[in-house]
Protein backbone atom coordinates (compact mmCIF):
# COMPACT_ATOMS: atom_id res chain seq x y z
CA UNK A 1 0.00 0.00 0.00
CA UNK A 2 1.73 3.42 -1.36
CA UNK A 3 1.56 6.28 2.07
CA UNK A 4 -1.21 7.96 -0.14
CA UNK A 5 -3.44 4.80 0.00
CA UNK A 6 -1.87 4.65 3.33
CA UNK A 7 -3.40 8.01 3.99
CA UNK A 8 -6.64 7.62 2.69
CA UNK A 9 -7.41 4.23 4.16
CA UNK A 10 -6.65 5.96 7.60
CA UNK A 11 -8.76 8.89 7.16
CA UNK A 12 -11.80 6.84 5.61
CA UNK A 13 -10.85 4.52 8.81
CA UNK A 14 -11.38 7.30 11.59
CA UNK A 15 -14.85 7.47 12.43
CA UNK A 16 -14.88 3.43 12.93
CA UNK A 17 -11.87 3.48 15.38
CA UNK A 18 -13.41 6.27 16.94
CA UNK A 19 -16.81 4.24 17.66
CA UNK A 20 -15.60 0.79 18.53
CA UNK A 21 -19.79 -0.33 19.32
CA UNK A 22 -22.55 -0.92 16.80
CA UNK A 23 -25.67 -2.40 16.25
CA UNK A 24 -26.13 -4.92 14.11
CA UNK A 25 -29.94 -5.66 12.93
CA UNK A 26 -31.27 -9.28 11.80
CA UNK A 27 -35.21 -8.50 10.27
CA UNK A 28 -37.01 -9.97 7.88
CA UNK A 29 -39.82 -12.45 6.73
CA UNK A 30 -37.80 -14.91 8.76
CA UNK A 31 -38.56 -13.17 12.02
CA UNK A 32 -42.40 -14.20 11.84
CA UNK A 33 -41.47 -17.76 11.83
CA UNK A 34 -39.58 -16.68 15.45
CA UNK A 35 -36.70 -19.58 15.57
CA UNK A 36 -34.11 -17.89 13.81
CA UNK A 37 -33.01 -16.32 10.04
CA UNK A 38 -32.15 -19.43 8.28
CA UNK A 39 -35.19 -20.92 9.02
CA UNK A 40 -36.67 -20.96 4.94
CA UNK A 41 -33.06 -23.02 4.10
CA UNK A 42 -33.17 -25.73 7.42
CA UNK A 43 -36.86 -26.23 7.19
CA UNK A 44 -36.92 -26.80 3.56
CA UNK A 45 -39.76 -24.39 2.76
CA UNK A 46 -40.63 -24.10 -0.89
CA UNK A 47 -40.11 -20.42 -2.09
CA UNK A 48 -43.42 -20.22 -2.97
CA UNK A 49 -44.59 -20.79 0.47
CA UNK A 50 -42.16 -18.65 2.13
CA UNK A 51 -43.15 -15.63 0.11
CA UNK A 52 -46.72 -15.43 1.87
CA UNK A 53 -45.16 -14.58 5.00
CA UNK A 54 -44.59 -11.71 3.05
CA UNK A 55 -48.48 -10.63 2.84
CA UNK A 56 -48.33 -11.05 7.38
CA UNK A 57 -45.15 -8.51 7.58
CA UNK A 58 -46.14 -5.77 8.60
CA UNK A 59 -43.55 -3.63 10.90
CA UNK A 60 -44.78 -1.01 13.08
CA UNK A 61 -44.53 2.82 11.60
CA UNK A 62 -41.88 3.31 14.49
CA UNK A 63 -39.61 -0.03 13.96
CA UNK A 64 -36.63 2.52 12.91
CA UNK A 65 -36.85 5.06 15.36
CA UNK A 66 -37.42 2.09 18.27
CA UNK A 67 -34.04 0.50 16.64
CA UNK A 68 -32.17 4.20 16.67
CA UNK A 69 -33.49 4.89 19.84
CA UNK A 70 -32.04 1.76 21.49
CA UNK A 71 -28.83 2.22 19.82
CA UNK A 72 -28.58 5.19 21.19
CA UNK A 73 -29.55 4.16 24.32
CA UNK A 74 -26.71 1.38 24.59
CA UNK A 75 -23.86 4.18 23.73
CA UNK A 76 -23.68 2.79 19.85
CA UNK A 77 -22.62 4.81 17.57
CA UNK A 78 -23.17 2.98 13.92
CA UNK A 79 -25.91 0.63 13.11
CA UNK A 80 -25.99 -2.36 10.42
CA UNK A 81 -29.03 -3.16 9.17
CA UNK A 82 -30.25 -6.74 6.70
CA UNK A 83 -31.10 -5.05 3.84
CA UNK A 84 -31.20 -8.47 2.10
CA UNK A 85 -30.48 -12.19 4.12
CA UNK A 86 -29.99 -15.44 2.15
CA UNK A 87 -33.73 -15.65 1.69
CA UNK A 88 -33.74 -12.97 -0.88
CA UNK A 89 -36.66 -10.69 0.15
CA UNK A 90 -35.78 -7.03 0.56
CA UNK A 91 -36.29 -4.52 3.25
CA UNK A 92 -36.18 -2.02 0.18
CA UNK A 93 -37.51 -1.14 -3.05
CA UNK A 94 -35.64 -2.79 -5.84
CA UNK A 95 -36.44 -2.26 -9.24
CA UNK A 96 -34.85 -6.01 -9.92
CA UNK A 97 -36.96 -7.93 -7.61
CA UNK A 98 -40.74 -7.89 -6.70
CA UNK A 99 -40.08 -9.34 -3.34
CA UNK A 100 -39.52 -6.70 -1.06
CA UNK A 101 -41.53 -4.80 1.32
CA UNK A 102 -42.13 -2.09 -0.86
CA UNK A 103 -44.02 -4.44 -3.29
CA UNK A 104 -45.95 -6.31 -1.14
CA UNK A 105 -48.53 -6.10 2.53
CA UNK A 106 -46.31 -3.20 4.03
CA UNK A 107 -45.64 -1.06 0.90
CA UNK A 108 -42.79 0.85 2.85
CA UNK A 109 -38.76 0.98 2.16
CA UNK A 110 -37.76 0.26 5.61
CA UNK A 111 -33.91 1.03 4.40
CA UNK A 112 -35.03 4.28 3.80
CA UNK A 113 -36.66 4.94 6.87
CA UNK A 114 -33.97 3.30 8.57
CA UNK A 115 -31.31 5.53 6.72
CA UNK A 116 -33.07 8.85 7.67
CA UNK A 117 -33.51 7.52 11.65
CA UNK A 118 -30.17 7.32 11.71
CA UNK A 119 -28.85 10.29 10.33
CA UNK A 120 -31.37 12.33 12.57
CA UNK A 121 -29.68 10.73 15.51
CA UNK A 122 -26.44 11.58 14.29
CA UNK A 123 -25.29 7.53 13.77
CA UNK A 124 -23.21 6.60 10.91
CA UNK A 125 -25.28 4.56 8.45
CA UNK A 126 -24.10 0.16 7.51
CA UNK A 127 -26.31 -1.97 5.00
CA UNK A 128 -25.63 -5.41 5.00
CA UNK A 129 -26.38 -7.45 1.85
CA UNK A 130 -25.89 -11.30 0.92
CA UNK A 131 -24.60 -11.95 -2.05
CA UNK A 132 -26.60 -15.37 -2.61
CA UNK A 133 -30.11 -15.81 -2.40
CA UNK A 134 -31.27 -19.63 -1.89
CA UNK A 135 -34.61 -18.92 -4.37
CA UNK A 136 -32.00 -19.50 -7.53
CA UNK A 137 -31.34 -23.34 -8.45
CA UNK A 138 -28.17 -22.03 -9.60
CA UNK A 139 -27.09 -21.58 -5.83
CA UNK A 140 -26.97 -24.75 -5.21
CA UNK A 141 -26.29 -26.08 -8.51
CA UNK A 142 -23.85 -24.00 -9.54
CA UNK A 143 -21.44 -26.16 -11.63
CA UNK A 144 -24.16 -27.31 -13.81
CA UNK A 145 -27.39 -24.58 -13.67
CA UNK A 146 -24.82 -22.08 -14.78
CA UNK A 147 -27.40 -19.44 -16.21
CA UNK A 148 -29.32 -19.47 -12.90
CA UNK A 149 -26.69 -18.92 -11.13
CA UNK A 150 -25.39 -16.01 -13.42
CA UNK A 151 -28.68 -14.65 -13.26
CA UNK A 152 -28.10 -14.61 -9.41
CA UNK A 153 -24.83 -13.01 -9.66
CA UNK A 154 -26.09 -10.20 -11.93
CA UNK A 155 -28.89 -9.66 -9.41
CA UNK A 156 -26.15 -9.04 -6.77
CA UNK A 157 -24.60 -6.37 -8.63
CA UNK A 158 -28.15 -4.44 -9.91
CA UNK A 159 -28.91 -4.57 -5.88
CA UNK A 160 -25.61 -3.62 -4.71
CA UNK A 161 -25.52 -0.49 -7.27
CA UNK A 162 -28.83 0.64 -5.94
CA UNK A 163 -28.23 0.18 -2.63
CA UNK A 164 -25.35 2.82 -3.30
CA UNK A 165 -27.04 4.98 -5.26
CA UNK A 166 -31.04 5.31 -3.50
CA UNK A 167 -29.78 6.34 -0.10
CA UNK A 168 -27.47 9.48 0.26
CA UNK A 169 -24.15 8.39 1.72
CA UNK A 170 -23.45 4.90 3.14
CA UNK A 171 -20.38 4.47 5.46
CA UNK A 172 -20.21 0.69 5.93
CA UNK A 173 -20.71 -1.91 3.54
CA UNK A 174 -21.16 -5.24 5.24
CA UNK A 175 -21.58 -8.25 2.69
CA UNK A 176 -22.47 -12.13 3.65
CA UNK A 177 -23.22 -15.03 1.62
CA UNK A 178 -19.67 -15.52 -0.07
CA UNK A 179 -19.93 -19.26 -0.40
CA UNK A 180 -22.18 -21.55 -2.75
CA UNK A 181 -23.92 -24.72 -1.82
CA UNK A 182 -22.69 -23.67 1.46
CA UNK A 183 -19.52 -25.28 0.27
CA UNK A 184 -16.42 -23.90 2.15
CA UNK A 185 -14.50 -21.82 -0.06
CA UNK A 186 -17.05 -22.43 -3.12
CA UNK A 187 -17.40 -18.73 -3.95
CA UNK A 188 -13.44 -18.16 -4.90
CA UNK A 189 -13.90 -16.04 -8.41
CA UNK A 190 -17.72 -16.58 -9.00
CA UNK A 191 -18.17 -12.59 -7.58
CA UNK A 192 -15.18 -11.23 -8.82
CA UNK A 193 -15.29 -9.08 -5.69
CA UNK A 194 -12.62 -6.91 -7.14
CA UNK A 195 -14.65 -5.62 -9.46
CA UNK A 196 -17.94 -5.59 -7.81
CA UNK A 197 -16.02 -2.83 -4.94
CA UNK A 198 -14.54 -0.52 -7.62
CA UNK A 199 -18.23 -0.10 -8.71
CA UNK A 200 -18.86 0.51 -4.89
CA UNK A 201 -16.11 2.50 -4.12
CA UNK A 202 -16.90 4.53 -7.56
CA UNK A 203 -20.38 5.34 -6.10
CA UNK A 204 -19.58 5.98 -2.17
CA UNK A 205 -15.70 6.94 -2.05
CA UNK A 206 -15.62 7.05 1.70
CA UNK A 207 -17.33 4.14 2.50
CA UNK A 208 -15.79 1.33 4.90
CA UNK A 209 -16.30 -2.24 3.41
CA UNK A 210 -16.07 -5.88 5.34
CA UNK A 211 -14.15 -8.75 3.92
CA UNK A 212 -16.60 -11.08 2.81
CA UNK A 213 -16.80 -10.52 -1.05
CA UNK A 214 -13.78 -12.72 -1.24
CA UNK A 215 -11.25 -10.19 -1.55
CA UNK A 216 -9.48 -8.10 1.96
CA UNK A 217 -11.01 -4.37 1.90
CA UNK A 218 -11.02 -2.85 4.80
CA UNK A 219 -12.21 -5.07 7.88
CA UNK A 220 -11.90 -8.64 9.03
CA UNK A 221 -14.79 -9.63 10.63
CA UNK A 222 -14.61 -12.60 13.25
CA UNK A 223 -18.05 -13.72 13.75
CA UNK A 224 -19.18 -14.89 17.22
CA UNK A 225 -15.61 -15.06 18.83
CA UNK A 226 -13.38 -11.51 19.81
CA UNK A 227 -10.43 -12.69 17.94
CA UNK A 228 -7.74 -9.05 17.60
CA UNK A 229 -6.39 -8.63 14.27
CA UNK A 230 -3.05 -7.85 13.56
CA UNK A 231 -1.82 -4.36 14.47
CA UNK A 232 -2.78 -1.89 11.95
CA UNK A 233 -5.33 -3.94 10.41
CA UNK A 234 -9.14 -3.32 11.14
CA UNK A 235 -11.46 -5.58 12.84
CA UNK A 236 -15.33 -6.15 14.08
CA UNK A 237 -16.07 -8.56 15.63
CA UNK A 238 -19.92 -9.72 15.50
CA UNK A 239 -22.28 -11.28 17.76
CA UNK A 240 -25.25 -12.51 18.86
CA UNK A 241 -26.74 -11.68 22.32
CA UNK A 242 -29.28 -15.06 22.57
CA UNK A 243 -28.97 -18.53 19.90
CA UNK A 244 -29.81 -16.91 16.38
CA UNK A 245 -29.19 -13.61 14.53
CA UNK A 246 -33.27 -13.28 13.50
CA UNK A 247 -35.47 -13.46 16.27
CA UNK A 248 -36.11 -16.80 18.35
CA UNK A 249 -38.87 -16.87 20.44
CA UNK A 250 -37.60 -19.31 22.73
CA UNK A 251 -34.11 -18.44 22.93
CA UNK A 252 -32.82 -19.98 25.98
CA UNK A 253 -28.87 -18.86 25.32
CA UNK A 254 -29.04 -15.36 26.39
CA UNK A 255 -25.45 -13.94 27.22
CA UNK A 256 -25.55 -12.02 30.12
CA UNK A 257 -24.72 -8.17 29.96
CA UNK A 258 -21.28 -9.21 31.96
CA UNK A 259 -20.31 -11.45 29.25
CA UNK A 260 -21.40 -8.67 26.33
CA UNK A 261 -19.59 -5.99 27.98
CA UNK A 262 -16.78 -7.91 28.58
CA UNK A 263 -16.36 -9.20 24.55
CA UNK A 264 -16.90 -5.00 24.35
CA UNK A 265 -13.81 -4.23 26.09
CA UNK A 266 -11.66 -6.72 25.00
CA UNK A 267 -12.43 -5.86 21.28
CA UNK A 268 -11.63 -2.26 22.40
CA UNK A 269 -8.22 -3.79 23.91
CA UNK A 270 -7.08 -4.95 20.61
CA UNK A 271 -8.52 -1.92 18.47
CA UNK A 272 -11.13 -3.67 17.54
CA UNK A 273 -14.90 -3.05 17.38
CA UNK A 274 -18.23 -5.18 18.87
CA UNK A 275 -21.15 -5.31 16.28
CA UNK A 276 -23.69 -6.79 18.47
CA UNK A 277 -26.79 -8.27 16.92
CA UNK A 278 -30.57 -7.69 17.85
CA UNK A 279 -33.44 -9.50 16.19
CA UNK A 280 -36.42 -7.55 16.10
CA UNK A 281 -39.46 -9.53 16.82
CA UNK A 282 -42.42 -9.22 13.92
CA UNK A 283 -43.07 -5.76 14.55
CA UNK A 284 -39.99 -4.50 14.28
CA UNK A 285 -39.89 -4.02 18.22
CA UNK A 286 -36.65 -5.67 20.11
CA UNK A 287 -37.37 -8.17 22.54
CA UNK A 288 -37.50 -7.12 26.42
CA UNK A 289 -34.60 -9.19 27.03
CA UNK A 290 -32.40 -7.70 24.42
CA UNK A 291 -33.58 -4.14 25.45
CA UNK A 292 -32.65 -5.11 29.13
CA UNK A 293 -28.97 -6.08 27.51
CA UNK A 294 -28.91 -3.16 25.46
CA UNK A 295 -29.93 -0.78 28.91
CA UNK A 296 -27.56 -2.02 31.10
CA UNK A 297 -24.81 -1.73 28.29
CA UNK A 298 -25.31 1.60 27.51
CA UNK A 299 -25.71 2.64 31.81
CA UNK A 300 -21.79 1.20 31.67
CA UNK A 301 -20.95 2.99 28.66
CA UNK A 302 -22.23 6.38 30.41
CA UNK A 303 -20.02 6.27 33.09
CA UNK A 304 -16.91 4.47 31.82
CA UNK A 305 -17.17 4.98 27.99
CA UNK A 306 -13.44 6.90 27.24
CA UNK A 307 -12.31 3.66 28.29
CA UNK A 308 -13.78 2.47 24.90
CA UNK A 309 -14.55 5.01 22.55
CA UNK A 310 -11.55 5.53 20.31
CA UNK A 311 -9.22 3.23 22.64
CA UNK A 312 -6.09 2.46 21.62
CA UNK A 313 -3.75 -0.70 22.12
CA UNK A 314 -1.71 -0.33 25.51
CA UNK A 315 1.73 -1.67 25.18
CA UNK A 316 1.28 -3.10 28.98
CA UNK A 317 1.27 -6.97 30.07
CA UNK A 318 -1.94 -8.59 29.99
CA UNK A 319 -3.83 -9.74 33.66
CA UNK A 320 -6.12 -12.01 34.09
CA UNK A 321 -7.82 -9.80 36.27
CA UNK A 322 -8.62 -6.96 33.77
CA UNK A 323 -8.15 -5.78 30.24
CA UNK A 324 -5.42 -2.33 29.44
CA UNK A 325 -7.03 0.20 27.24
CA UNK A 326 -5.29 3.78 26.35
CA UNK A 327 -6.64 6.44 24.68
CA UNK A 328 -4.70 10.07 23.80
CA UNK A 329 -4.60 11.11 27.48
CA UNK A 330 -5.20 8.04 29.71
CA UNK A 331 -4.49 4.92 30.34
CA UNK A 332 -7.75 2.15 31.71
CA UNK A 333 -7.48 -0.62 33.76
CA UNK A 334 -10.76 -2.29 33.03
CA UNK A 335 -11.09 -4.58 36.46
CA UNK A 336 -13.37 -8.03 35.41
CA UNK A 337 -11.75 -9.93 38.65
CA UNK A 338 -12.30 -7.66 42.09
CA UNK A 339 -9.75 -8.57 44.23
CA UNK A 340 -10.99 -5.99 46.98
CA UNK A 341 -9.49 -3.30 48.68
CA UNK A 342 -6.09 -3.43 46.32
CA UNK A 343 -5.10 -4.02 43.56
CA UNK A 344 -1.29 -5.27 42.25
CA UNK A 345 0.07 -4.72 38.82
CA UNK A 346 3.53 -6.11 37.87
CA UNK A 347 5.92 -4.84 35.29
CA UNK A 348 4.84 -1.52 34.85
CA UNK A 349 7.17 0.65 33.88
CA UNK A 350 5.68 4.17 34.41
CA UNK A 351 5.62 6.85 36.62
CA UNK A 352 1.38 7.57 37.69
CA UNK A 353 0.17 11.41 38.15
CA UNK A 354 -3.53 10.06 38.75
CA UNK A 355 -5.95 7.20 39.38
CA UNK A 356 -9.53 7.40 40.12
CA UNK A 357 -11.95 4.78 39.89
CA UNK A 358 -14.36 5.78 37.37
CA UNK A 359 -17.64 3.42 38.91
CA UNK A 360 -17.40 5.65 42.01
CA UNK A 361 -14.95 8.90 40.75
CA UNK A 362 -13.13 8.10 44.12
CA UNK A 363 -9.33 8.70 44.05
CA UNK A 364 -7.19 5.38 44.13
CA UNK A 365 -3.79 5.52 46.00
CA UNK A 366 -0.83 4.20 43.75
CA UNK A 367 2.05 2.84 45.36
CA UNK A 368 5.41 1.27 43.72
CA UNK A 369 6.62 -1.89 44.73
CA UNK A 370 9.49 -4.40 43.36
CA UNK A 371 9.11 -6.46 40.66
CA UNK A 372 7.36 -2.97 38.54
CA UNK A 373 4.35 -3.35 40.96
CA UNK A 374 2.21 -0.81 41.20
CA UNK A 375 -0.57 -1.44 44.09
CA UNK A 376 -3.82 0.37 43.52
CA UNK A 377 -5.08 0.77 47.40
CA UNK A 378 -8.04 2.51 48.77
CA UNK A 379 -10.46 0.78 47.13
CA UNK A 380 -13.97 -0.77 48.14
CA UNK A 381 -13.86 -4.07 49.47
CA UNK A 382 -16.75 -5.19 47.38
CA UNK A 383 -16.87 -4.44 43.36
CA UNK A 384 -19.09 -0.99 43.01
CA UNK A 385 -20.38 -1.78 39.30
CA UNK A 386 -21.85 -5.38 39.31
CA UNK A 387 -19.70 -5.62 35.71
CA UNK A 388 -16.39 -3.83 35.02
CA UNK A 389 -14.52 -1.34 37.26
CA UNK A 390 -12.73 1.21 35.61
CA UNK A 391 -9.65 2.44 36.81
CA UNK A 392 -8.51 5.47 34.59
CA UNK A 393 -4.73 6.11 35.49
CA UNK A 394 -2.55 9.54 34.20
CA UNK A 395 1.05 8.25 33.53
CA UNK A 396 3.81 10.85 33.03
CA UNK A 397 4.66 9.35 29.82
CA UNK A 398 3.73 6.36 28.04
CA UNK A 399 3.51 3.36 29.91
CA UNK A 400 5.27 0.23 28.88
CA UNK A 401 5.99 -3.43 30.32
CA UNK A 402 8.94 -3.46 32.16
CA UNK A 403 11.58 -5.17 29.96
CA UNK A 404 13.38 -8.29 32.52
CA UNK A 405 16.44 -10.45 30.79
CA UNK A 406 16.10 -13.00 33.60
CA UNK A 407 12.46 -14.70 34.15
CA UNK A 408 12.94 -15.48 37.71
CA UNK A 409 14.11 -12.66 38.61
CA UNK A 410 10.79 -11.73 40.58
CA UNK A 411 11.45 -14.78 42.69
CA UNK A 412 13.74 -12.33 44.77
CA UNK A 413 12.27 -9.27 44.07
CA UNK A 414 14.49 -7.96 40.99
CA UNK A 415 12.62 -7.90 38.15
Amino acid sequence: MSQIETDLYQKRMAWFHEARFGMFIHYGLFSILAHGEWAMFLDRIPKDEYLQLADQFMPAADAADHWVHMAKKAGMKYMVLTARHHDGFCLYDSAFSDYSTARSACKRDLVAEYVIACRKAGLKVGIYYSLMDWRFPGYFNYKTDLDSAQEMKRQCYQQVRELMTNYGKIDLLWYDGYWLNHEHNSGDGFWEGEKLNAMVRELQPEIIINNRAGTKEDIDTPEQVVRHSERGRAWESCMTIGNTWGYSRYSNLYKSSAQLLHHLVNAASGEGNFLLNVGPQPDGHICPTEQDRLNDIGRWLGVNGSAVYNSRHADLMGSPLGMWTQDQDYTYFNITLWCGEALSLPLIDGKIEDVVLLSTGQSVQATYASNGRIIFSGLPEAPPDPFINTLRIKFTQKPKTKVVSDPAAWLFGKA
